[in-house]
């Protein structure tokens, strides 16, 4: 989807249509979720702080998220690909892969179904969407980035190495910001650099993921699309509207979060064995502590007890501006083998 969250917010408000605008974000200490295309004129983009973006574009207006109706639209958005296939893998509410090899319905092209299930997205939502077509995963992802917003790109499977090839390192799906800064000091900028780089090169640098990045940029991805991921955490976190350093308000502050990672792990109908606490200090550093434990985690009171611990072991000399809880090692509670619980003797 195009701007998933702002363009639900100008379609919902019409005083919005036209205006550069962020989701999320709301508190100058908050960052922005999504924003809509006129902000991306500016420069502003997700993950931004509030505050540096109102500095580049003072005109901002800033949205509170309201994450049920993304939700519904997502829902919405769902049910339209699962009448082309059942083969469909979620990768956030806005966005998925679709395997259409056998279709349930439509023309018997993968580019004509694309076009097909953008035109019902719109005639249903009225928000527009971009696709990438091609017979591998990691290509049909790069490729709904290329043409955005509201557009279409077809790699077919004899264009894919000349395409990885002139491929800029930074448009390859997963490589980040400090990935590609590694690749660059190993005069990696494009994807033909890549490809001439040698595999042990290559496995020194990023290790397991060298060979991956190896095989890719040949046009190599046999990753099939899986209708049912399977969930690997759950969190919370909070950014505060000024640092801390009281560990007492801090452990406060935990309680609010666990209180929220445990409702929606109960939501979620899971139980876990591994909670991690996760701290931003006021100079941006951050701090993770983890443990794991012999039996499930399956009150709010387990959570809330070991965060307070995973505080008290972290030295928390400087001033914090955020806190996180997350649960993996995830049990479903929807599976049916049995469960070992702890007795509270």
């Amino acid at each position: 989807m195009d701007a998933f969250y702002a363009s639900i917010e100008q379609r919902d408000n019409p005083k919005l249509k036209g205006k550069p605008i962020a989701v999320g974000g709301y508190s100058q200490r908050g960052v922005l979720a999504t924003a809509s295309y006129e902000a991306r004129e500016f420069g502003i983009h997700s993950a931004m702080p509030t505050r540096q973006a109102l500095k580049i574009c003072p005109h901002l207006i800033l949205v509170k998220p309201r994450f049920e109706a993304y939700k519904e639209v997502s829902r919405t958005i769902q049910a339209i690909f699962h009448e082309y296939t059942d083969l469909v893998e979620p990768l956030a509410l806005d966005e998925a892969f679709l395997d259409v090899t056998h279709p349930q319905q439509g023309p018997p092209s993968a580019f004509l179904i694309a076009q097909e299930i953008r035109k019902r997205i719109f005639e249903t939502t009225q928000l527009t969407c971009s696709a990438g077509v091609s017979s591998n995963k990691f290509v049909a992802k790069v490729a709904s980035d290329l043409n955005k917003p509201n557009g279409i790109t077809l790699i077919k499977p004899e264009e894919i190495v000349k395409f990885m090839e002139e491929l800029k390192i930074e448009k390859f799906f997963g490589i980040g910001k400090v990935t590609a800064r590694r690749m660059h000091a190993l005069g990696i900028y494009k994807g033909i650099d890549l490809k001439n780089t040698p595999l042990e090169q290559l496995l020194i640098n990023f290790g397991k993921a060298g060979q991956f990045y190896h095989q890719l940029v040949r046009g190599i991805d046999d990753r099939p699309v899986r209708p049912n991921r399977t969930r690997k955490s759950i969190g919370a976190e909070r950014t505060f509207e000024q640092n801390y350093t009281e560990i007492d308000f801090l452990k406060l502050k935990l309680d609010d979060i666990a209180s929220e990672v445990f409702r929606r792990m109960s939501k979620a109908q899971f139980i876990a064995k591994t909670i991690t606490l996760k701290i931003k200090y006021g100079d941006f550093s951050q701090h993770t502590r983890s443990r794991t434990t012999l039996n499930p985690i399956t009150t709010q009171e387990e959570i809330n007890r070991i965060a307070h611990e995973l505080l008290e072991q972290s030295s928390l000399e400087q001033e914090v501006r955020l806190l996180g809880i997350s649960l993996s090692n995830l049990i479903s509670l929807n599976h049916s083998e049995g469960i070992q619980l702890s007795l509270n003797f």
